[in-house]
């Protein structure tokens, strides 16, 4: 078997299983017989409830409960959901607004949850909602991304759900008001709605007299068992939460949704499954929408073109309610990589949320940090172009060095490692920098605008940094090892089994990697913020080190010998002057035959001291037919530092995904909503995902750099190609037009869009 620590690229073993139709989804393996549910939601972005009659559909055919939050609050049921929040400025906390499960009195977004059907079949609980009598007398609706418009909550003035800042503003204006050239970017990240392939979906069933089952396709079950046992005031002991395969999560399944909730209360008020699954238009309406902000970046430089200043001011659009993470979003986590590769510690940002009468923003792959590259790295693209400095050297210059480490950042966060300038240098070569010109000329030739595109980003690991992983070995010869993550398709099973196989030499083929099941399983952080490889394994690492220190004291004892003479060489036990080489499955079964079961279940809990710094280049070149508009991206470079890789295949394979979400985001994907609040981009005919032929192939390698903050000297992959895709095509973008007068480019890049720039910039009708 190939040593899987030595970067082994070894095909996924879960993808038999998905290819061949024999995935595990929520809809497919909820319990025969379930009751299904549907859920009312709001027609208009902003009114008050003047009527909500439910008679008729509790009446008709199949309907077994109909519910209001007016029958959650008689049951004595909490109906809040939670939020976390920021703190303000001044040293308040920012606003903390109800937000029921079920609307309370007034609706605030199109979708909103106002009852919830339950019935024998999916057509009769739709049948049945058409029959509740729901009026609102309607109020204007506040779309605009700014502070102001009609208030949707009394505790948040002027529609403002923070108002945070960090750094020094004082010494910001001061270098600001010195520096030899000030530059000045205006920057819009446009709203997306992440389209998973499998939408969102749940069910409940009962599980014995006191005991009730929750099975989500979310992105961990840990909060999921604690919310329903709040909620339903149960013990955590009597929720079991469990999470089988996912078409997808990208931080938008991470936290509860009302649907969750009401399942739960159902199932366990009829003593019946009740199961829930989303359609692809509901979903688009209610899941909890990415990025969505504004930002005005200023940059000061010195004579010598280094930095000496960073200024963001940002406002941040929230939706109608503070969804579970969505104020730290662009506060807190936007500031770990604020100043991204560069030595620059003079940096000050300011973060206005504001509430809209649209869905909830939150966590979407890269969940503020790519939000925050992306405002840098178009700022020091722009200053590169007024200052008559090259973009790649501009960077270059400006790099944290290498004899610079361990750095501190300006927002505070510990930098181990890096070596920028060798991973730009290595990307450039591959990229072909140097060749641009002439693929510039020939597009031109052929009547055609050519531009390049550079994004140098770093990341910061985010997520829970504890982790338990418990190794347990079976009877039958197979070890079962359970872990605190949950995949979403990223290849856990591959992952985790293989470095386990890795460091013990038991086949792969023998390991079962469990996952999703509170009851099995009793704490775990969940996947999110690029946290799975690094946290899981460095505690599968200890727990390996327990089970090689337990096992070697057994042979020790076995064998009457000293332990020192037992040694372990990741395949097999040696004993000095014994020809015995038994394997860790060999000994496994001594131990049992002994009566050890002790030694047969291992489990141990990490806690990392601190979180890795993935980073990297992206290089791309666009093309432009400026008769159309239509921009196409004809390469693609990626040299990407994620420290020692487990799985290069697989690492690979995550940054192509999050290219082609950069890509999706930054050419055709845009939320539109009218003055009315209604969601014009509600269908896959109206809102455009990307296509096979946006995406060129990809080059993809790595100069490694090993983090210092975990023994394997790894650093996370998850989200890093998203992180780095937005400015890397919107910078070629505004290359390509630069010599057409085109001075301010935004997402997304639709053919018309571009179209009206360029008709602007050349003084014809942009209409």
């Amino acid at each position: 078997m190939d040593k899987f620590g030595k970067s082994q690229s070894v095909k996924r073993v879960e993808d038999l299983r998905f290819l061949t139709g024999h995935g595990r989804y929520v809809d497919d393996i909820a319990p025969k017989g379930s009751l299904r549910g549907y859920v009312l939601r709001s027609s208009v972005a902003h009114g008050v409830i003047t009527e909500l009659d439910v008679s008729e559909a509790r009446a008709a055919e199949g309907v077994h409960l109909v519910l209001t939050l007016a029958d959650l609050e008689a049951a004595g049921l909490d109906v809040a959901m939670g939020a976390t929040v920021v703190t303000n400025r001044d040293g308040t906390k920012g606003a903390a607004p109800e937000r029921p499960i079920l609307a309370r009195d007034r609706v605030r977004f199109v979708g909103e949850p106002v009852a919830f059907v339950v019935a024998d079949t999916l057509a009769q609980a739709r049948d049945a909602a058409e029959l509740i009598g729901l009026d609102t007398d309607d109020l204007a609706a506040h779309t605009a991304l700014a502070a102001g418009g009609c208030v949707l909550h009394d505790e948040a003035p002027d529609n403002i759900a923070f108002d945070f800042g960090l750094g020094d503003e004082a010494a910001v204006a001061t270098a600001l008001e010195t520096a030899a050239h000030v530059v000045t970017v205006p920057v819009e990240d446009n709203r997306v709605i992440v389209n998973s392939m499998e939408p969102r979906g749940c069910y409940a069933e009962p599980e014995g007299s006191d005991r009730l089952h929750v099975s989500v396709n979310g992105q961990g079950v840990w909060g999921t068992r604690d919310n329903m046992a709040r909620f339903l005031k149960l013990d955590k002991t009597q929720v079991r939460a469990t999470n089988p395969d996912v078409g997808g999560g990208f931080g938008m399944k991470a936290m509860e949704y009302p649907e969750t909730f009401l399942v739960s209360y159902a199932a366990r008020t009829l003593n019946r499954p009740v199961a829930w699954m989303s359609d692809r238009s509901e979903a688009m309406q209610s899941d909890n929408a990415g990025r969505d902000l504004t930002s005005t970046a200023t940059l000061g430089f010195d004579a010598d073109h280094r930095l000496v200043a960073y200024r963001v001011d940002t406002v941040a659009n929230m939706g109608a309610y503070n969804s579970e993470y969505a104020q730290p979003i662009q506060t807190e986590l936007f500031s770990k990589v604020l100043p991204g590769v560069y030595d620059i510690q003079t940096v000050y940002m300011r973060t206005l949320g504001v509430y809209t009468n649209t869905t909830q923003v939150d966590a979407y792959r890269g969940a503020g940090r790519p939000e925050a590259i992306y405002v840098l790295e178009r700022a020091m693209d722009a200053a590169a172009r007024q200052m008559g400095v090259d973009p790649f050297e501009l960077r270059r210059r400006n790099f944290i060095r290498p004899d610079q480490f361990p750095y501190m950042s300006a927002t505070g966060q510990p930098y181990d490692v890096g070596d920028f300038d060798r991973v730009l240098t290595r990307v450039m070569a591959q990229a072909d920098v140097a060749g641009f010109a002439a693929r510039r000329a020939d597009s031109v030739a052929r009547g055609a605008l050519r531009g390049i595109g550079l994004c140098y980003y770093i990341e910061s690991i985010l997520g829970d940094p504890a982790e338990t992983s418990r190794v347990d070995f079976n009877k039958d010869g197979s070890v079962s090892i359970f872990v605190g993550t949950q995949s979403n398709g990223q290849g856990h099973e591959t992952v985790f089994a293989q470095f386990l196989a890795d460091q013990t030499g038991i086949p792969a083929d023998r390991i079962a990697v469990v996952q999703g099941d509170s009851d099995l399983i009793a704490t775990g952080g969940g996947t999110g913020g690029s946290r799975s490889v690094t946290v899981q394994n460095t505690a599968t690492l200890a727990a390996v080190e327990v089970m090689i220190d337990g096992f070697t004291a057994f042979l020790a004892e076995v064998e009457g010998v000293p332990a020192a003479e037992v040694s372990f060489d990741d395949e097999r036990f040696r004993i000095a002057g014994s020809n015995l080489t038994p394997t860790m499955l060999e000994v496994a079964d001594m131990a049992r035959d002994a009566g050890r079961d002790d030694l047969l279940s291992i489990s141990k809990r990490i806690k990392l001291d601190q979180r890795s710094f993935p980073n990297g280049a992206h290089v791309s070149e666009v093309e432009i037919d400026p008769q159309t508009g239509v921009v196409t991206v004809e390469r693609y470079t990626v040299i990407d530092d994620f420290g020692n890789l487990i799985n290069p295949m697989l690492a690979e394979g995550q940054v192509h995904g999050g290219v082609v979400q950069g890509i999706g985001q930054a050419l055709t994907e845009r939320v539109v909503y009218d003055e009315d609040g209604q969601l014009l981009t509600a269908s896959f005919m109206d809102y455009a995902m990307p296509r096979a032929d946006d995406v060129p192939m990809m080059y993809f390698d790595t100069e490694a750099t090993p983090s210092l903050y975990n023994p394997m000297g790894m650093k996370g992959c998850g989200e890093a190609g998203t992180v780095g895709a937005l400015a890397a095509i919107t910078n070629a973008v505004q290359d390509a037009v630069w010599d057409m007068g085109v001075r301010d480019v935004q997402m997304p890049f639709t053919p018309h869009r571009v179209w009206q720039m360029l008709n602007a910039a050349k003084g014809g009708t942009a209409a």
